[in-house]
Formats: C-alpha cells, structure tokens, sequence
C-alpha cells in the first residue's frame, strides 16, 4: 500500500498499521488506547510512583530498559513535553540523544528531514517526535516501517492535530483524583479556551468520550469552539455535550474543569487578539461557585486564564498532572517494548 492510500483509511482503521504481534508498537493516536488498555498503563504507572519513592525501587526501575536507547527529536518548541520524556527515559534506564535546533544538525546541509530521521533509527531504538508538521511522526513510522529499519515511534505532539500522550497524563490525573468518588464514569467535564486548535484538550476529548455517563461542557469563544468533527464523533459516541460562552455559568455543575490557552500560534491575521477572555479565565472568587471535590487542570504551559492565586487551592491540580506525565510516559515505554510485566519481580 502505497502512502497516498494508506491515508484514505480511516483513522480508526489505521490502528492496525501501529502493532506488532497484536501490541501496541507506534503510539500516534488517542484512538489506539481502549479502556482496558487505559486501565492497564495506569496501574503500570501507579507501580512505577510508588517504587520511585525508594532507592531499591529506582534502581530496579533503571535495569529495565537500560539496553534500549531513545532519540527526542523536538523541532517544535517544548519545555515540558521535552523534559517529561527525558525523564521518563532516565528513570526507565534507556540512554537519550537530542535534536531539538535542526540548525545545528545536517538539515543546515541541506538534509531531508526524512534522511535525518532515518539515520536516528540505525543508532537509537525509539523515535519521540514532536513536529509542527500534521502527520509527520506518522509518515516516518510508515516510511520506515517499510526499510529494513522500523523502531516504535511515539507522537510526541502533531500540529493541531493530536497529543496522545498529554492525553493520558490527563485522564491519568482524573483517574487517581477520582478513583475513591466511582471512577471517570459519570462525571460532568468543562473544557474550556481554544477548542479548536488545542491537540491537548482534543486528544483527552476523545479518551474521555469511551468512559459511561459521561457529561462535556465546552466552554469557548465561537470562532475557538471544537471542531465539527469531533463533535460528530461525540455524538456517534452518546456524549452529552453543552456548548457555552461562559465559564462562570457552569462552575457549579462539573466535577473538573479543564483550561487551556489560546493557541495565538496558528493565528492566521491576528484573530485571538480580538476576543475578550475573562469570561474564559478563572479567578479566586470563582473558586466559591465549585464544588468541593471538583478538580482544576491545565495541560500548560498558561497565560492569564488561570490566576496564580488559584495554585494554592487544593483543587488545582495541575502540578500533579504535570508529575503523572512523567510516571504514564515511563508505564508506555515499559509497554512498548514488553518489559513492565518484569515491575513484578521487585
């Protein structure tokens, strides 16, 4: 099959071309991950926190996969991203290289960026790709699954388009901040900002919409509000859905609110400048009109629409959200290459 036909199946359709002996082998997508897959890495992940906590437990965790290496290859700008994956791969005990200026590699030269991710995978074992680029990472897994030279690809962020492992980071910390209240099932989720174009907030949309009984309230200017697609594919799923154009109206009704900031990146002539935020900011004063027990996240990097004060109320959550990416990162890797059923050994 050629790529201009491979592109022609359907997304869902294409998770077939992503395994090797019925495993995950390239995560590129949200659709990849069923709920027992989702329930499966976090308890991985769940066994990696708790091991980190002792010195035995981190230096068993570094045995498992200090015979893998891993190329970050991070032409898009990423702080935390960037540093999650290191991390992950230091603490599973796989070696790391860099590219994230390809000013500095032989791009300058003239180098395809096919060419230079080829060379990566004869000296490295896993890809993380993030790219500017729709669709980058997963061209180069179908090109090189096609060379004598195919390695696990992980989609490190593409576009607009998809963020799978920010995904699970995400429903990770609403899995553990609900675990003692009945699970993901049955909550009420706002989501709130740039609908649009956030990957994030479309990625974590999609993982949540396989969970029973669950509510999304989308929160967003009209030019930002979510794609028609997904909104399609929402209601293919059952998923209520209420659209607003304001966060204050619904603060009492959910069980966790979702922020993002406005993707001013994509702006084609300066539309985000246009639109007033504060009624898709949140406030110290907005915390009263909560729920005690609601959570606040934040896949980051913020601006104003999150008030620094909020940090100190006890639902914000995105701190922790931002540690779990490591612990879930780490649970994929140990997946990817079969390794975590050895966390028993510990």
């Amino acid at each position: 099959m050629n790529y201009e036909d491979y592109l022609k199946t359907a997304p869902d359709d294409r998770v077939k071309y992503y395994q090797r002996d019925d495993r995950m082998y390239h995560v590129m997508r949200t659709q990849q991950f069923d709920t027992s897959l989702l329930e499966e890495l976090f308890e991985i992940a769940n066994q990696i926190k708790l091991m980190t906590r002792k010195p035995n437990g981190i230096d068993f965790l570094k045995s498992l996969l200090r015979h893998k290496k891993a190329m970050l290859y991070f032409t898009q700008p990423s702080t935390r991203t960037f540093l999650s994956f290191l991390g992950a791969c230091q603490l599973v005990g796989m070696d790391t290289a860099e590219v994230r200026d390809p000013s500095l590699s032989s791009e300058y030269k003239g180098e395809s960026q096919e060419d230079a991710v080829r060379v990566f995978s004869s000296y490295f074992d896993m890809i993380v790709m993030r790219d500017p680029k729709p669709g980058f990472c997963e061209y180069m897994a179908y090109y090189l699954d096609r060379s004598a030279r195919s390695v696990p690809f992980i989609n490190g962020g593409s576009g607009k388009d998809q963020h799978p492992t920010q995904a699970l980071l995400d429903l990770y910390t609403m899995y553990r901040s609900f675990q003692d209240r009945g699970g993901v099932s049955g909550k009420r989720y706002a989501f709130v900002g740039d609908l649009l174009r956030g990957r994030a907030v479309r990625s974590v949309i999609f993982l949540l919409s396989q969970f029973d009984d669950v509510e999304m309230y989308f929160v967003a200017p009209d030019a930002f509000q979510v794609a028609p697609d997904l909104e399609q594919s929402l209601e293919q799923s059952r998923v209520k859905i209420i659209k607003s154009g304001n966060l204050k109206e619904v603060l009492p009704d959910v069980d966790c609110v979702y922020m993002t900031r406005i993707q001013d990146e994509y702006d084609m002539s300066g539309e985000s400048g246009q639109i007033n935020y504060d009624q898709f900011s949140l406030y110290p004063d907005d915390l009263k009109m909560m729920k005690p027990d609601s959570i606040i996240l934040h896949p980051l990097p913020r601006r104003s629409e999150i008030h620094p004060e909020v940090d100190l109320d006890p639902r914000a959550m995105y701190w922790r959200q931002l540690r779990n990416g490591l612990y879930i990162r780490a649970a994929l890797m140990l997946y990817v290459f079969n390794q975590s059923h050895r966390l028993q050994e510990y």
